[in-house]
């Protein structure tokens, strides 16, 4: 995705602002997630968002995000955010994040996805890294949790 950051997607300093820049990291990763298991899919987390440079009212935001684990029933997207500079053509990485998502039916529930082949040692290393993510965020989640509650997941 590309989008114009105009006067409306920014705060008073002339940069767009952290919610716009989630909002379109939601939307591709949804893309892709939708793609994938073509059903309902909905953002169950967003981990390790990072902000590393401002993009400028006049600038684009390059939004790119691939898939890069399945479970399941969730599915890993990481979603990169460039500035591209309008008139010198110059990219810089300003933001990073994983989302996840979960598939659902029609009613609301979990639904099984389609698997995802890995097929080069960087999407299979990515995926390793993907699972660890899991691990953690499902380890965070039970800490939450009453014991009680724990013990009936």
């Amino acid at each position: 995705m590309v989008e114009l950051v105009l006067p409306n997607d920014a705060n008073t300093m002339g940069n767009v602002l952290g919610g716009r820049v989630l909002h379109w990291m939601d939307l591709a990763a949804a893309i892709v997630a939708h793609r994938h298991c073509r059903t309902e899919a909905v953002t169950a987390s967003m981990d390790e968002v990072s902000f590393l440079a401002p993009i400028r009212v006049g600038q684009l935001a390059v939004v790119t995000a691939r898939m890069t684990y399945v479970g399941r029933t969730s599915m890993e997207i990481r979603v990169d955010v460039q500035s591209e500079d309008l008139m010198s053509g110059e990219r810089r990485q300003t933001s990073t994040a994983y989302l996840t998502f979960v598939a659902v039916d029609k009613g609301g529930l979990p639904t099984n996805v389609p698997p995802l082949l890995y097929e080069t040692e960087d999407e299979k290393r990515e995926a390793r890294a993907a699972e660890a993510r899991r691990a953690k965020r499902l380890g965070d989640r039970s800490l939450d949790m009453s014991p009680r509650e724990s013990q009936q997941r």
